[in-house]
């Protein structure tokens, strides 16, 4: 098939697409997620000159995930490039898991040349309106007419992920504007400086520093808004002896071995009633959304501080006594500075503690208890990549005990399959000093299974352990409960150890659960695309 404008994109190397790949370069990303196509090929030209690394997924929704993998390791948003029309349509879930739980991501996709929209002529790849399309999911989503624009709209986007709630944003660049020559000026390409970091209203600082001070029974919660105050949260949580719950997504804000912390476990009513009892709740970072409390909401009885970037969630799903509007860090810095300098005597938690293990025993105690040693299997310092099977959601998101943010991938308010193997292929791109695990279940692997041959390719270190329990499990008990009779939901199953070969990774079947650490150890110490499959039903 001819390229559609070659005439134009021949001869110039400094394109509209060099133009913004190098705005995105200069901001410190150096790995792009994607597959390309006829329609964005002036997006990959200049990659490897940009020094940028391109991981070629084998579906656009594993490059969105794949890009928030690698988000979440650098601190930096996730970039994605689709081709039109169905490539970025495959991107949309991916997209709409960004907006949920608040991580940065770029899409960039090629569009229809200006004065073509909505002509419906039978191009290649129409759409009605891809701007509008994932403008209904994004945070935003532009369609530029110029370079100038589209290196602006970066720029934008930049700005978004340092000053406001992160979530994903959509630039698409017409086809004469993409393969153009770019008349952006080079001071213009250049990153801009951070904004200073809203610290939060000093009046509502000193009466939130007033109650917490004065209170008996302080509780945290640290939400996914939280994870760049790891030591300021750790510092009043000691200071003040106040237990310490996250959501899923701020596992590990405080190390999860630390003698305060209660771990993810919000989902437990155990853990909720140690909220519900504080005189004094601290909140940061967090919407308190019913998918992370599975249950309508938290009853606090006590004065609540709220802590967010976002103004609209300061007082969402439960109102605020005080609440200050800031960057995590910042808010809690400066609260700190204005708490009692002496440590209190800690709680005693082990009561709490024990509650927590019996009602998080007490639903599915064997995938529990499998849970349990897989976490045995792993290093400390493993990054974990789940996805929404029983044996995460369930199980493995309260035993797994994070020392540091980000140290668990997972996506629970959105609660897509397919995302664990890709986030896991992004985070290892990422960085390599910390072993890479995902842990999957059987029918959330088909979702993403044609990602085992993209880590193969980009001869990768990342272990997946499929625990299979023969289909939708949970789905399953959902229409027995219901009085049905069980249906789409028992799965047949491939030969996963020899699927994994076919791909060019290791498999191995696990048959005892003697032999469940020692094989999830060795293929971690082996390297390379590793599979290890655990069928529930022969290791109970």
């Amino acid at each position: 098939m001819t390229e559609p404008h070659a005439d134009l994109a021949a001869p110039y190397t400094d394109t509209a697409g060099r133009a913004v790949l190098e705005t995105i370069r200069g901001y410190g990303v150096d790995a792009v997620f994607g597959i390309p196509g006829t329609h964005n090929l002036e997006l990959y030209r200049p990659l490897a000159d940009l020094g940028i690394r391109a991981v070629t997924n084998r579906h656009e929704q594993g490059s969105g995930y794949g890009a928030d993998g690698w988000a979440q390791q650098t601190g930096l948003p996730g970039v994605v490039i689709t081709t039109s029309g169905p490539g970025l349509q495959n991107a949309m879930s991916a997209i709409g898991t960004a907006f949920c739980e608040s991580r940065p991501l770029i899409v960039l996709s090629p569009g229809v040349a200006r004065g073509a929209e909505f002509a419906d002529v039978g191009t290649l790849h129409e759409t009605k309106d891809a701007t509008a399309m994932v403008g209904a999911i994004a945070e935003w989503s532009r369609r530029v007419t110029t370079a100038v624009e589209a290196v602006e709209a970066v720029h934008d986007a930049f700005a978004l992920f340092r000053t406001g709630r992160p979530r994903p944003v959509h630039i698409e660049i017409p086809l004469d504007v993409l393969e153009a020559p770019a008349d952006v000026p080079v001071e213009a390409r250049r990153p801009r400086p951070a904004p200073p970091r809203v610290s939060g209203d000093p009046v509502a600082l000193v009466e939130a520093a007033r109650l917490l001070s004065a209170a008996e029974r302080p509780v945290i919660v640290a939400g996914g808004g939280s994870t760049d105050a790891v030591h300021e949260l750790t510092a009043i949580a000691e200071r003040l002896g106040a237990p310490v719950l996250t959501t899923l997504n701020g596992k590990g804000v405080v190390d999860e071995t630390h003698p305060l912390s209660l771990g993810s476990n919000l989902r437990l009513a155990a853990a909720r009633a140690v909220a519900e009892d504080a005189d004094v709740l601290l909140v940061v970072g967090s919407k308190l959304g019913e998918a992370e409390l599975w249950a309508p909401r938290l009853e606090a009885r006590g004065a609540v501080v709220r802590v967010d970037i976002s103004p609209a969630q300061l007082d969402k799903n439960l109102a605020a006594t005080v609440a200050l509007r800031g960057d995590a860090a910042a808010v809690t810095g400066a609260l700190l500075e204005l708490l009692p300098t002496e440590q209190r005597v800690a709680r005693d938690l082990s009561a709490e503690r024990a509650a927590i293990a019996h009602e998080m025993h007490g639903v599915l105690p064997e995938t529990v208890a499998l849970a349990e040693v897989i976490a045995e299997a792993l290093p400390d310092d493993a990054i974990v990549a789940g996805d929404s099977s029983q044996i995460v959601y369930m199980a493995l998101g309260s035993v797994l005990a994070s020392r540091h943010p980000h140290s668990l991938l997972y996506t629970p308010t959105y609660a897509t399959l397919g995302y664990g193997l890709p986030a896991a292929i992004g985070a290892r791109v990422a960085q390599s000093e910390n072993p890479v695990v995902t842990v999957i279940g059987d029918g959330a692997l088909m979702f993403c299974v044609n990602e085992l041959v993209t880590a193969v390719e980009q001869r990768l270190d990342v272990t997946i352990v499929c625990v299979d329990n023969g289909g939708y499990a949970e789905i399953r008990q959902n229409e027995v409960d219901r009085g049905m009779t069980p249906v789409g939901v028992d799965l047949v199953q491939p030969d996963w150890a020899a699927l994994a070969t076919a791909f060019g990774a290791h498999g191995r079947r696990v048959e005892s659960r003697a032999d469940i650490i020692p094989a999830i150890r060795e293929a971690i110490a082996d390297g390379g695309v590793q599979l290890v499959h655990l069928p529930q039903s022969a290791l109970v």
